[in-house]
């Protein structure tokens, strides 16, 4: 077994979602919700120039989720999947990734919409989104791309359900 990893947040994020329970899936389903990202003070100056990005990646400890199964039943599907071809927050290493707006930035705070994080998650890291370097033109969506359930936004996923 490899040797621990150290991380320590650099901020916080504040969203209107006191609890799991219906966050949207995705920031893609999240349209509109806003929020703020707290940076601890001793980072601000790593904020310089993150202003004039659109977008940016917000990766995060998704400090609700418990446990994880290593074959699962995703969000958008039916069937039983392996948790790494998911996008289920209940992972080994509970590490979020979301794509979101950015609004402004004053001082430590980072006004931010398409928010799809529970309020008081801590930000491990952030990153400017660039189309150049981040978007694909060519890829394949796996099992996704046969699911019949595609446009619900948010579900239980954090609750104590039976279904893995």
């Amino acid at each position: 077994m490899a040797a621990p990893i150290l991380c320590n947040p650099i901020g916080t994020v504040h969203s209107p979602f006191p609890e799991p329970v219906g966050v949207p899936i995705q920031p893609s389903r999240a349209n509109g919700v806003e929020g703020t990202v707290e940076v601890l003070p001793e980072y601000e100056e790593g904020l310089s120039d993150l202003d004039r990005f659109s977008h940016i990646v917000l990766l995060t400890w998704l400090h609700k989720s418990k446990g994880f199964h290593l074959r699962t039943v995703p969000f958008l599907d039916t069937e039983e999947r392996g948790l790494f071809s998911t996008r289920s927050p209940r992972r080994p290493n509970p590490i979020g990734l979301s794509v979101v707006r950015l609004l402004a930035v004053d001082g430590c705070t980072l006004a931010v919409a398409d928010l799809d994080l529970v309020d008081g998650t801590p930000v491990l890291d952030i990153k400017p989104y660039i189309q150049e370097f981040d978007q694909r033109t060519e890829f394949r969506s796996g099992w996704l791309e046969r699911s019949k359930v595609k446009r619900r936004s948010a579900d239980d996923r954090f609750s104590d359900r039976t279904r893995r």
